[in-house]
């Protein structure tokens, strides 16, 4: 008697979900130059170059005209979606109700999705006025058979300074928002709180280590990724200057639940963006190969 009651009992196991371990947020477009509101596939970026001040040796000289450099690199979008179709039955097997979390869900896949885009943009082809602009081989320091060590930051630090590269929102004294960064993973970092210099608070202007972890380090902003690209035992860091890459965005991420008649009333919830990046500036790019 006691096997038919428990047989008809409903299997309830919990009324609320557990989202498993994600990367929630977007964490590179905070550091990136944003153009909202794009209309259409793509929009042409336009790069000023740089002119020389000529000398004036007499007076009522004709003027001489500089012939300022100009140039294009194009941004295109690519669009991005997420979807789940909810049964009814399902809500009523489940007990909770999925929707209450789907949203979120896919919310953080698209804020995801917007690194990976970045990510691609800052060391992949970019199209420019008259054809395509690889990430030139003198911005790319090699694997060299170590992790991240403090002579790459340096060398890192040591190009784009070599480049002046403007750091925008930095005022004459350093300060302000953060201009450089540096993505990195979990293991480099490791790497990197291993090294002697970084371990001695004399180099280490934030004491980051107290935390277990860095934060700002030679004038880089520190961001760790795990989304990083591997090939066989090389992973790619990349440091970059806010001007030198952009996101363009042609629609943020909007959401919504809908009915569908046609599912048999199943409920959708759905989430898109249209967006795209490029690198405006090789010279604002580093990749650092890194042994993993």
């Amino acid at each position: 008697m006691s096997q038919q009651i428990d047989a008809n009992f409903v299997q309830a196991y919990s009324n609320t979900f557990y989202e498993t371990g994600q990367q929630m947020a977007a964490r590179f477009a905070p550091f990136v130059t944003t153009t909202n509101g794009i209309v259409g596939a793509s929009k042409a970026m336009e790069r000023v170059g740089k002119v020389d001040a000529y000398d004036i040796t007499s007076r009522h000289a004709d003027t001489r005209y500089v012939d300022t450099p100009h140039s294009r690199r194009w941004l295109d979008l690519t669009d991005k979606g997420a979807a789940e179709l909810v049964d009814e039955m399902d809500e009523i097997r489940l007990l909770a109700d999925p929707k209450s979390k789907y949203p979120k869900i896919m919310v953080q896949a698209l804020n995801r999705a917007k690194d990976d885009v970045i990510y691609a943009a800052i060391r992949g082809t970019a199209r420019t006025g008259s054809g395509t602009q690889v990430l030139p081989a003198a911005q790319k320091i090699a694997e060299g058979g170590t992790g991240l060590t403090l002579a790459k930051l340096l060398t890192a630090k040591e190009l784009l300074d070599a480049a002046e590269v403007e750091d925008e929102g930095l005022d004459m004294t350093g300060q302000g928002m953060a201009s450089r960064v540096i993505v990195c993973s979990a293991k480099q970092l490791t790497n990197l709180y291993g090294t002697t210099e970084i371990k001695s608070i004399d180099y280490n202007s934030v004491k980051a280590l107290s935390e277990g972890q860095v934060d700002t380090f030679l004038g880089f902003k520190f961001i760790r990724s795990e989304r990083l690209a591997k090939t066989s035992t090389t992973r790619f860091a990349v440091a970059w200057v806010r001007s030198a890459v952009a996101l363009g965005i042609g629609k943020d991420i909007v959401t919504s639940i809908d009915t569908l008649p046609t599912k048999n009333y199943s409920v959708q919830v759905y989430a898109r963006m249209s967006i795209g990046a490029v690198r405006l500036e090789d010279e604002g790019v580093v990749e650092i190969g890194c042994f993993e």
